[in-house]
């Protein structure tokens, strides 16, 4: 067990505005913090004695962005694997260089990516990678909430090891939680998929995975097994207690039957998917079909960047590319998949700006030429926003990144000091 020595601070963000994603209205009044949730939120605070007041200013706080999909160290491949396609970037450029990494590189690199995700607003993450243990460190360490996926395939792991990491990081630390999962149908034989579909019934839980992510994935799968990837393993039983998938590029009519059926999450990746000319998922049908939509960035290897804003915006608009229709994927929509969506993903307590929910915010600058007119806010949110916006990131009511200054218990400089070093080692 990790025990953090800091404790949430009772804060009280006054003068200011607060964003309502169940309503998508933009309400005035007072944000309170207390114990790491928020205590009170409405124009009518109550008087009592706090750590730290907060003038806002007419500043907008809104719930932290879930990143839904991610892999934290890889930002240590950040522009180094470029303009290949999917199985070249994987076989050639990715693979071979995280065979060389470390438990304590990964603690490092992990560093990295909070730094980065708070600076752009994002308070939680939905992580798949090697060395859970090293990487729950330093992600408690920082204060960050992130919720693990089991990251089983042919190559690494085990069932048994995917069995102990589900009840050790179950019950590691509040900021920390795991899911079942395996890394993708392709990567993961019958048998191991089979193995996994026993856990979920075991612990009655959810699975996570990779899941048509290639048109040339969900095309082999096929061939296999003459089901989809969605298909095979609801065939096992692999989604009789939920659960979802990533990207989810290539489902077919009888997949999206399967997904709303076991009130599963579709996680989109748009700029991963774009840079690796993966494909454009249909996020308009999972939103028709009320299939509960979340939203990710992928690893830093294939994004470049950890920014949910980007992500939001490409989220949109190549909706309305792919469906001819500028209507299509509306930014309350979009910011609602980035909040909410992505906190029902993951199983945490947040992405929403109520009291009893996690104290997990960004504070957006709306004094910022982007920002204005306030013609409608949501929409600049979604179309103009970007990480520069966020002055304020705070996870369980812990200020973790303030106007450029980072709050993770790390000298920027060594950080990115020791970050250079594991790259020259790797990369030599």
């Amino acid at each position: 067990m990790t025990v953090r020595k800091e404790t949430s601070m009772k804060l009280h963000l006054k003068n200011g505005r607060y964003l309502d994603v169940r309503s998508m209205t933009v309400k005035r009044g007072s944000v309170c913090i207390d114990g790491g949730v928020f205590s009170y939120v409405g124009e009518n605070p109550p008087e009592e004695r706090f750590d730290r007041v907060i003038d806002l200013k007419g500043n907008l706080v809104i719930p932290g962005l879930c990143n839904a999909h991610t892999h934290s160290p890889m930002v240590f491949l950040r522009s180094f694997a470029e303009d290949l396609p999917l199985d070249k970037w994987l076989t050639e450029a990715v693979f071979p260089h995280e065979a060389k990494l470390t438990p304590e590189d990964n603690y490092t690199l992990t560093k990295l990516a909070v730094a980065e995700y708070v600076s752009n607003g994002i308070t939680s993450c939905f992580d798949m990678y090697y060395f859970p243990e090293a990487m729950a460190k330093a992600f408690t360490e920082t204060g960050f909430r992130c919720t693990f996926c089991g990251a089983l395939n042919n190559f690494s792991e085990s069932p048994e090891k995917l069995e102990e990491y589900y009840l050790h990081f179950n019950n590691y630390d509040p900021l920390i939680s795991y899911k079942l999962g395996f890394h993708a149908e392709y990567t993961t034989s019958l048998e191991l998929m089979k193995s996994v579909a026993e856990l979920a019934h075991k612990y009655k839980a959810p699975v996570w995975c990779h899941n048509s992510e290639t048109k040339s994935e969900t095309e082999e799968c096929m061939g296999r097994y003459g089901k989809t990837p969605t298909g095979i393993m609801d065939s096992i039983g692999m989604f009789d207690f939920g659960g979802g998938g990533y990207h989810c590029i290539y489902l077919t009519p009888g997949d999206y039957d399967i997904f709303a059926r076991h009130n599963m999450t579709v996680v989109t990746n748009p700029c991963s998917n774009l840079k690796l000319a993966s494909g454009i998922a249909d996020v308009s049908e999972v939103c028709r079909r009320g299939i509960n939509l979340a939203i990710g960035t992928d690893g830093a290897a294939s994004n470049n960047a950890l920014d949910m804003f980007r992500e939001m915006y490409l989220c949109s608009v190549l909706q309305k590319l792919r469906s001819n229709d500028a209507a299509a994927m509306p930014a309350e929509n979009v910011l609602r998949a980035a909040t909410l969506g992505g906190a029902n993903a993951m199983g945490i307590n947040s992405g929403v700006i109520e009291a009893g929910k996690n104290a997990d915010l960004a504070v957006i600058d709306m004094s910022a030429p982007n920002m204005q007119p306030e013609n409608d806010i949501v929409k600049n949110l979604v179309y103009s926003g970007s990480g520069a916006n966020v002055i304020l990131t705070a996870v369980n009511g812990n200020i973790l990144y303030e106007k450029g200054e980072f709050f993770i218990g790390e000298d920027m400089d060594l950080l990115y000091g020791r970050v250079r070093k594991i790259c020259e080692r790797i990369f030599s």
